[in-house]
């Protein structure tokens, strides 16, 4: 058989069985274990569908070569012109069917948090910080995902120092994933009085975040201590022990929030992000261990790493890693990145294909 029929077969098998664990007891009380085996299930859909297809088009195929044995000459004709379609089918499915056996991410439906911070270029950065904000924002918005900011800490001059944010929706981390690292961005800035172009940067990090099921933090790995918040938020804010900072132990990574109006809006921003953050140290690691390139050959998530250029002047968008140039800028800031997604999913569609 081949092994591409094989991995369907597989699929199908373990589609059948999900359904029969989602009829037992156990498993209907148990709604984390429902919803971590309807999500399976809804992962391996398409293989069962495309496993339909190829059995119904082989059945077709070996009926047609059967008839092309018979003595009436106008049924072999029709049994022919069967086989000549089916097998263009048969083709353009195995061709699909290599597409959907292409190893996915499993981030990639879940939701993000995004943090963006002010870079090289002081004011400017900051106010190129906001800017990258307000484009991540509107794409979520033609897209219909939700965004809401967790931590915000604005600039004097405009945009933010740091702001981190989470983006709810379909496939979100899929869309988002490559956006992590160094944005450079070359214009006339306000305070420029001689009209000389500056260079400035702003880094994003984009990490999926962690749900449920990805991740059990033991509350024994965390210290939790609360303290006034500092910087601009309003008398209250300075008033009391609102802001929330958390250590995990065993990693030393550490979140501190204190946007939020209570301590206990704080705490439950601050333990979101911790998992989130635990989760990827802990991914990190185990890539490292077994010698994985991460993200395929499109970059390395790192803050440090030069992605993209935004060059105003000339009105146009590059991103590095794949050499694509767009002179659309204006469309790209307001939040019409599909260009840019899409090249960046078929160059890793790409990159897995040649190592499958």
């Amino acid at each position: 058989m081949n092994p591409m029929i094989e991995k369907l077969v597989i699929a199908n098998d373990r589609y059948l069985e999900i359904n029969d664990l989602m009829l037992k007891d156990e498993i209907i009380s148990n709604p984390k274990e429902l919803t971590k085996l309807a999500k399976e299930q809804a992962g391996i859909k398409q293989l069962v569908d495309a496993y339909e297809k190829y059995t119904n088009l082989q059945s077709n195929i070996d009926q047609a070569n059967i008839m092309l044995q018979e003595d009436d000459a106008e049924l072999r004709e029709m049994a022919q012109m069967e086989l000549d379609e089916s097998v263009i089918k048969m083709e353009e499915l195995l061709k699909d069917i290599q597409l959907l056996l292409i190893p996915k991410d499993p981030n990639d439906d879940h939701n993000v948090i995004m943090e963006i911070r002010g870079g090289a270029g002081g004011d400017e950065g900051n106010i190129f910080a906001g800017d990258l904000f307000r484009m991540y924002s509107r794409y979520a918005e033609g897209k219909g995902w939700k965004v809401q900011v967790l931590e915000a800490s604005e600039s004097e001059a405009g945009g933010f120092t740091q702001i981190i944010f989470s983006i709810k929706g379909n496939d979100v981390y899929k869309e988002l994933k490559f956006e992590s690292g160094a944005h450079r961005v070359q214009r006339v800035p306000k305070t420029e009085t001689q009209g000389r172009i500056h260079t400035s940067t702003a880094t994003v990090l984009c990490q999926a975040e962690a749900e449920d099921e990805d991740i059990e933090i033991s509350m024994s790995d965390l210290t939790i201590e609360t303290h006034r918040a500092s910087g601009a938020g309003g008398q209250h804010v300075n008033k009391t022990d609102s802001a929330v900072r958390i250590v995990h132990i065993p990693t030393g990574i550490t979140v501190n929030c204190q946007d939020g109006r209570s301590q206990i809006e704080n705490r439950e921003t601050a333990l979101r992000l911790i998992k989130t953050r635990v989760m990827e140290e802990y991914q990190r690691i185990k890539d490292e261990e077994a010698g994985i390139e991460r993200r395929a050959k499109i970059g390395t998530g790192d803050r440090s790493e030069k992605i993209r250029t935004y060059n105003y002047p000339q009105n146009r968008v590059t991103d590095h890693r794949i050499g694509l140039t767009i002179t659309q800028l204006d469309r790209i800031v307001e939040g019409k990145l599909d260009d840019i997604i899409s090249g960046l999913l078929a160059e890793e569609q790409k990159q897995k294909l040649e190592n499958s």
